[in-house]
């Protein structure tokens, strides 16, 4: 403790400071101080180089082959399965059996030789003596069944044949037609058509026209065709006296000259604006898939209605 100041007790809590290692030496400013001083002082970790791979001991850890189990037993495996082989033998209460002959062969087809114990009478193909069969009496008569699935063909069901009744040539047509004729009897008009309401912009058929055909025209009768016109005698030439034109002298016209005049222009008033005719508008066109949606949809069989793949 120092002769003037506070104890080691009021300053550290300790009853004496501990000495320090590094009194008296010399101060070394940080930036002058090595990172690593002891990495360049003295000898390092040398290590003894790679070692190649062979055979002798020099390639191993160990300076000598050390075993994993030191001092355990030796077993003979072949010595072993004698043993075994020894003790099995040692329970048979005689000698192994062996045949006093070698297998026998058949000499043909039926015979028993090579069998065991010869034929039995079981396997005879002889008959046994029976009774004579004596059949049932028979049962009721039946016709056989005729051939045919019964639609088209005569007498082929339980019951006599069905009374046949001849149709009339195109029934079908004639009823349909008297039909059409009663409909069009109790119509009291043509069909309403409203003028305004737009049609398709493509005809669902081409050929098809609502407004009447026009008359047949008559052809026109054929004109006869004149003989050519042949002068009675050849064509005079002109020589100044008008010997070759059909009159001798051109016909006089008495009508005055006078010069046209050019129309006068005519006033803002009496000039009309020129408006062209109004050509075709426009109007909304179905597609061609919209109208074929709305044909396979609608009011009636819309909740009946499958989707359709193409």
């Amino acid at each position: 403790m120092p002769a003037e100041g506070k104890s080691d007790m009021e300053r550290i809590g300790l009853f004496s400071e501990m000495g320090y290692i590094t009194i008296g030496d010399k101060y070394v400013p940080r930036y002058m101080r090595a990172f690593n001083e002891a990495a360049s002082k003295n000898r390092q970790m040398l290590p003894g180089g790679t070692k190649t791979l062979s055979a002798l001991q020099a390639g191993y850890f160990e300076p000598q082959f050390v075993r994993i189990f030191d001092g355990e037993a030796y077993s003979n495996p072949v010595q072993l399965r004698r043993r075994y082989r020894l003790a099995q033998s040692k329970k048979n209460l005689g000698k192994a059996f062996l045949p006093s002959n070698g297998d026998k062969l058949p000499c043909g087809l039926g015979s028993y030789y090579g069998t065991i114990g010869g034929s039995y009478t079981y396997f005879s193909p002889q008959l046994k003596a029976r009774e004579r069969y004596i059949p049932p009496g028979k049962n009721f008569y039946t016709n056989p069944g005729k051939k045919g699935s019964g639609y088209g063909y005569a007498n082929l069901t339980i019951g006599e044949q069905y009374p046949h009744e001849s149709d009339g040539y195109e029934v079908e047509r004639i009823n349909a037609k008297k039909a059409q004729e009663e409909h069009k009897r109790l119509l009291k008009g043509g069909p309403f058509k409203l003028n305004l309401y737009p049609q398709a912009y493509f005809d669902t058929n081409p050929y098809f026209n609502d407004k009447p055909l026009p008359p047949v025209k008559k052809p026109l009768p054929e004109k006869p065709i004149a003989s050519p016109f042949k002068p009675s005698s050849p064509a005079k030439k002109s020589g100044g006296m008008k010997g070759g034109t059909f009159d001798p002298y051109p016909s006089h016209s008495a009508d005055p000259y006078v010069i046209k005049k050019s129309a006068a222009v005519a006033t803002t008033k009496e000039r009309h604006i020129f408006h062209p005719p109004a050509g075709p508008k426009s109007r909304p066109v179905t597609s061609i898939i919209t109208l074929n949606v709305t044909r396979s949809l609608n009011g009636k069989n819309y909740k009946t209605a499958q989707l359709t793949i193409y």
